[in-house]
């Protein structure tokens, strides 16, 4: 087999992998060195993530079909374990790749809520939450716990449950802010719908919280629920 564009001998290695391969590689990283990230379309980006787990494959067709099957770049990171064992070409050492992406993502911007006073830096929340959860298949119920400057104490996953419900148990709730000495609040759980409306049972769950609460000196700053690209708060709605 001949590569008519280049007229170089593109002998299949070891996986699949050609000198044309090789060569492409070699220009998708001097293209990123010099002009950084926005010059790599999304399927470029994707590809150049994987050309450590998968050394001696095209990486070109397994990036276009994550594209193709997840609709955009961080709906494939963010893609459950087992949809992404659905792509032919990708293996579980790909998959860790594509996931610790991911992960990597949170935890930068959980790492930069931890030096900041939580209500001062909203949009900073919001961008972490959404990287955290938006395109969750199933819902989960998140927990920011404050001081009383507040700072984040902890970030923790209370719950998870099916694509439509939680399970949320309101004294295990408060139980956890004791134990953390926090002061403050902020409930957080997704809706896999993508329609971040919120339901008379999340209302009904956010005032049982806050009436177990407020006796004991925790505040319940909001109730944010996360959809697809687009979020609600329970206080601006003025539902509590």
């Amino acid at each position: 087999m001949r590569d008519r564009r280049s007229n170089v001998a593109a002998e299949p290695g070891p996986g699949g992998e050609t000198l044309t391969t090789k060569g492409h590689r070699q220009r998708l990283r001097e293209r990123f060195r010099r002009s950084g990230e926005d010059s790599l379309a999304d399927y470029e980006l994707l590809e150049f993530l994987l050309f450590s787990a998968l050394p001696r494959r095209d990486t070109k067709p397994i990036a276009k079909a994550l594209l193709q099957r997840f609709g955009s770049f961080s709906a494939a990171l963010a893609a459950p374990r087992e949809r992404l064992c659905e792509i032919p070409g990708l293996s579980d050492v790909s998959i860790d790749a594509l996931k610790a992406v991911h992960a990597a993502i949170a935890r930068y911007h959980r790492s930069e809520l931890k030096q900041r006073q939580l209500l001062d830096s909203w949009p900073r929340v919001i961008d972490y939450l959404r990287a955290s959860m938006e395109l969750n298949t199933i819902e989960e119920f998140r927990i920011l716990f404050l001081d009383r400057k507040n700072g984040l104490i902890a970030d923790e996953v209370q719950q998870t449950g099916t694509v439509d419900h939680t399970p949320v148990y309101p004294r295990e709730i408060i139980r956890r802010a004791l134990e953390h000495a926090a002061t403050a609040l902020i409930l957080v759980h997704n809706h896999p719908s993508g329609d971040p409306t919120p339901s008379r049972a999340d209302i009904k769950m956010t005032k049982t919280i806050i009436e177990i609460a407020t006796p004991l000196g925790i505040e319940i700053h909001d109730h944010i629920i996360i959809g697809l690209r687009k979020n609600v708060s329970l206080r601006e709605l003025q539902l509590i």
